[in-house]
């Protein structure tokens, strides 16, 4: 991500095209917003190109005259209008129809347009960024996405990493969530280590709704495993009985057998730590009942 912010920080020294690839989640529109506001020239636009569908898609982008077409009660800029002097960011480009490629293509090389209804050209300058979760180039070999345009926007490009492949930033995201979302809660180790472990197919955004939905349902200081959505109790379950598996295999290849109860004190210890004494945040963090934890307390003599 350093060399995400030294890219950020070159390509705001310039007016050409960038293309911002990375999947869905993984903070696209934040670096673009992050490239436009270094750069600090007019207003940042949004084209929400998989919302351009239907006989309005040429409206929303290049604006219409009244009378244009029923309904248009008056003259309308389009966003390309609001972007001049701007930038105007493409959101998810590789869904924009086919038929406003061509279209677009015509502006970008040309820098004139015509609103829907008039024959007098306008014109915006304004600098293209566009983002995409596709692979464009095998796009463009299924005849889904025009080459020539591909290659104007291609000038400058940033690959997001998805969040799986550095996974060492999601403490310092979790924190940066907590610091911003909660209410003074604190991440224990366990479940944090549950959080790394987890693949993140939302990336950063799955990552931010998780956090915000653990506050929100957490009363006490300590976030606990009971707070993390269905998702991680499913992956939980799938990981007990990979280790399961695991014990039998090194029960096999070893005659070192731990007893159980010095395994569930273990355990216990473990947990009363990170919680410091708190036995009702400790027993959800070991999935048992208080009642059940205060039980082996007493058994144990601990």
């Amino acid at each position: 991500m350093k060399h995400v912010q030294r890219l950020v920080t070159r390509m705001a020294k310039s007016r050409y095209p960038v293309l911002i690839l990375g999947e869905t989640g993984t903070g696209k529109e934040v670096v673009a917003q992050a490239i436009h506001n270094l750069e600090g020239k007019g207003r940042f636009v949004v084209v929400d190109c998989s919302s351009l569908v239907g006989p309005l898609m040429e409206s929303e982008l290049f604006g219409h005259r009244r009378g244009a077409y029923t309904g248009a009660h008056a003259d309308k800029l389009g966003l390309l209008d609001e972007a001049n002097g701007g930038t105007a960011f493409f959101d998810e480009i590789g869904e924009l129809p086919i038929e406003l490629q061509q279209k677009l293509l015509r502006v970008l090389q040309e820098k004139e347009y015509r609103a829907i209804g008039s024959n007098a050209p306008r014109s915006s300058n304004f600098r293209v960024i566009a983002a995409t979760n596709r692979n464009l180039e095998a796009e463009v070999v299924a005849k889904r996405f025009r080459q020539d345009l591909y290659f104007r926007l291609n000038v400058m490009k940033l690959r997001l990493p998805a969040l799986r492949e550095r996974k060492e930033d999601i403490p310092l995201l979790v924190s940066h969530f907590m610091q911003r979302d909660g209410n003074g809660h604190t991440v224990p180790d366990e479940v944090m280590a549950q959080l790394c472990q987890y693949d993140w197919p939302g990336n950063v955004r799955e990552l931010q709704h998780t956090v915000q939905t653990m506050v929100a349902m957490n009363t006490g200081p300590f976030i606990s495993s009971a707070d993390l959505p269905s998702t991680f109790s499913n992956q939980r379950r799938q990981g007990a009985t990979a280790s399961e598996a695991g014990l039998a295999m090194g029960a096999e290849a070893s005659d070192q057998v731990v007893p159980l109860e010095e395994m569930v004190k273990a355990a216990i210890l473990r947990a009363l730590r990170v919680t410091k004494g708190d036995r009702t945040m400790a027993a959800n963090l070991l999935g048992i009942g208080r009642t059940t934890l205060y039980r082996k307390l007493k058994e144990y003599g601990m």
